[in-house]
């Protein structure tokens, strides 16, 4: 069994297991309880902010932990626009973002949020002369990911975020598929607020971060408790938390080896696909894009088709979001880089981690050139 869907989510690490298991037992405390048992769950989730605020570089105190990925996204977009919304109502991002940055914004539309979203090059990046030209004075938040979830193209985030910066407007990155595959220091990108989620780099389902530059006002979307500085009431995920801290700080500490591995990978994919499979053609950018990931096209095909005899194969890839699964429409991530719908529907996104060999990219490269015909194959028989 092949897994090369790195982006959807990741392998439980061995060493991040052994530091939650205690916590499901032994420290079994409420981390607000101000006794023995209390105090030693709460201890668990300190360490994890820590860990969380060194791989980030900033402080402890600017890291809120919450359920994943889509919850930081939805606390900072909404949390953020609650908050200030008497300075203006005004929300900037692009046409490529994750649904939990495109669904939130739509729903403050509702509410009367007034939403920008920037277009993107062929190769999915932001111009920085297309936010300058978006900002007004009402102008009260940007977000623009640092690298897409689909193709892995990488944002100019700090000199983005330095346009939003000289006129005091707040900017925040869903981090989630950048992290452990690039570097993020939230003073060298200049943000005011960045989501995480563990899954994605060998941590535990379920748990995510969200850092809040100091200053910064923000409004709870959950009440009814003190727990993260009154910003995220509820009881803390004590074991998730205390297992993305490891994982946090495994992923810095092999960062640089990990992304050299990955890019070799795709590297070798890429140029095996390309030389095998006539047709074929690159939906990802061949430079500034994430180590791991590569989207590819593959005309008079449909990816759904391309995936599910892959997965008799049993190597598992996507067509694009988990998210976004056993969805019938076109990507938007690809529409938006000038894709038409059919293009859009061949597509197969390729994401690989640390545990990929090169023998299992032999092996896709062996069998993906024989999928590609039979669904080609099958495609014309239904047109005849």
């Amino acid at each position: 069994m092949i897994y090369l869907d790195y982006n959807a989510t990741t392998p439980l690490r061995t060493e991040v297991l052994e530091a939650m298991l205690p916590y499901f037992q032994m420290h079994f405390g409420n981390p607000s309880s101000v006794h023995w048992a209390g105090r030693q769950a709460k201890h668990g989730v300190e360490e994890a902010r820590e860990r969380i605020a060194e791989f980030l570089h900033c402080r402890p105190a600017e890291v809120l932990f919450t359920s994943g990925g889509t919850e930081s996204n939805n606390l900072a977009l909404t949390g953020v626009h609650n908050a200030i919304r008497s300075k203006g109502s005004h929300i900037i991002t692009t046409a490529i973002e994750h649904s939990s940055i495109l669904e939130p914004l739509e729903a403050l539309a509702t509410e009367g949020a007034s939403v920008t979203i920037l277009p993107v090059t062929g190769d999915g990046r932001v111009r920085a002369e297309d936010l300058v030209a978006a900002l007004r004075p009402e102008t009260v938040l940007v977000s623009i990911s640092p690298a897409n979830h689909e193709i892995g193209t990488i944002q100019p985030i700090a000199a983005l975020s330095r346009i939003a910066r000289e006129r005091g407007i707040c900017f925040h990155i869903d981090a989630v598929q950048a992290t452990g595959k690039m570097p993020l220091d939230v003073t060298s990108l200049g943000v005011d607020l960045l989501s995480l989620s563990a899954h994605k780099i060998s941590g535990p389902k379920g748990v995510g971060a969200l850092y809040v530059r100091r200053g910064t006002a923000l409004t709870p979307l959950l009440r009814g408790g003190p727990q993260e500085r009154e910003k995220r009431a509820g009881t803390e995920n004590v074991a998730a938390i205390v297992g993305f801290g490891v994982a946090a700080t495994l992923a810095a500490q092999e960062l640089e080896a990990t992304a050299a591995h990955c890019c070799q990978l795709t590297q070798q994919l890429c140029e095996g696909i390309v030389q095998r499979v006539p047709g074929a053609f690159l939906n990802s950018p061949t430079h500034q894009r994430l180590p791991n990931t590569l989207n590819v096209g593959f005309s008079d095909a449909t990816g759904e088709g391309l995936m599910m005899g892959l997965d008799l194969a049993g190597i598992a890839v996507s067509t694009g979001s988990a998210c976004a699964a056993g969805s019938l429409e076109p990507s938007h991530v690809l529409l938006a880089l000038g894709r038409n719908a059919e293009e859009a529907k061949s597509a197969l996104r390729f994401s690989v981690g640390r545990e990929t060999t090169t023998q299992e990219i032999d092996r896709v490269l062996e069998v993906l050139p024989q999928v590609v015909e039979r669904v080609r194959r099958a495609a014309r028989k239904n047109e005849e």
